[in-house]
C-alpha cells in the first residue's frame, strides 16, 4: 500500500477529541513519545494498531487511511453523492457510496472530480416514454473515447459500459434520474443535472449541485 495513516491525520483526530499525546498513548499502550513521532511524520503506527486506533475516533479504518478530513457521519446515506475511481492502466471502473481506500494495479485511485459539460463534449438528451436517451457528441476511437454514462438517483446508479467504435450512447430509465455523468478517457469525468422535464433533444447545462 503506497498510502498509509498519516501523522496529520491522527493529530487532527486527537485534537478534534481534546486529548492529549499522552492521553492517546495510555489508551493505546503506547508511550507519549510514540505517539509524538507520528504526528511529526518520524514514524507511523504498526499495523495492529490501525483499528484501535479508529475505535477510540469512532470512525472506521478505511475512513482513518484514507488520507482526507474525516468525519463521523454516515456520508453514504445518499447516492447523489456517489464517487466514481476510473484505473488509468487498465480503465476499471469502481464505485463508491462513501469514503474508500481504493487500489488498481499498485495505483491508489483518487475519486474523479466532475467538470460541467462543455461544448467539446456535448450532451444531448431525449425523453423516450420513461427512459432518458443520451448521446454525446464525442469520438469512439480507440485512443479516445466516452468510457460510461451514468444516471444517479437519490437511491440508485444506473451505468452503461461504452467501447472504442461503439456509440457514445445509452438509454437510462428516468425514475428519479437527477445527475447524468459520463467519462472521457483523456479528459476525465463530467456531468450535468437533468432537467425535470425534456420536451426537446437538447438538454441545458445546468450543473447545480445535489449533494
Amino acid at each position: 500500500m503506497n498510502q498509509y495513516v498519516t501523522g496529520a491525520v491522527i493529530k487532527e483526530l486527537r485534537e478534534k477529541y481534546h486529548l492529549t499525546q499522552a492521553e492517546l498513548a495510555v489508551k493505546l499502550n503506547v508511550s507519549d513519545k510514540t505517539v509524538s513521532k507520528w504526528e511529526t511524520a518520524k514514524g507511523y503506527p504498526d499495523i495492529s494498531l490501525l483499528e484501535p486506533i479508529a475505535q477510540i475516533f469512532g470512525i472506521s479504518v478505511t475512513e482513518l487511511i484514507s488520507g482526507n478530513a474525516v468525519s463521523n457521519v454516515n456520508i453514504s446515506a445518499n447516492m447523489l453523492c456517489s464517487k466514481f475511481y476510473v484505473c488509468p492502466v487498465c480503465g476499471n471502473i469502481i464505485h463508491s457510496t462513501g469514503e474508500a481506500v481504493i487500489q488498481c494495479h499498485g495505483i491508489m485511485l483518487k475519486p474523479c472530480q466532475a467538470e460541467k459539460a462543455n461544448e467539446n463534449h456535448r450532451v444531448f438528451i431525449e425523453r423516450i416514454e420513461d427512459e432518458y436517451y443520451i448521446r454525446v457528441e464525442h469520438d469512439m476511437t480507440k485512443q479516445h473515447y466516452i468510457s460510461f454514462i451514468a444516471g444517479v438517483s437519490s437511491d440508485k446508479v444506473q451505468m452503461v459500459k461504452l467501447y472504442p467504435e461503439g456509440n457514445a450512447e445509452a438509454r437510462l430509465k428516468i425514475n428519479g434520474t437527477k445527475k447524468i455523468l459520463f467519462y472521457c478517457n483523456r479528459d476525465g469525468l463530467f456531468s450535468i443535472t437533468s432537467v425535470k422535464e425534456i420536451e426537446d433533444k437538447q438538454t441545458s447545462y445546468d450543473d447545480k449541485e445535489e449533494c
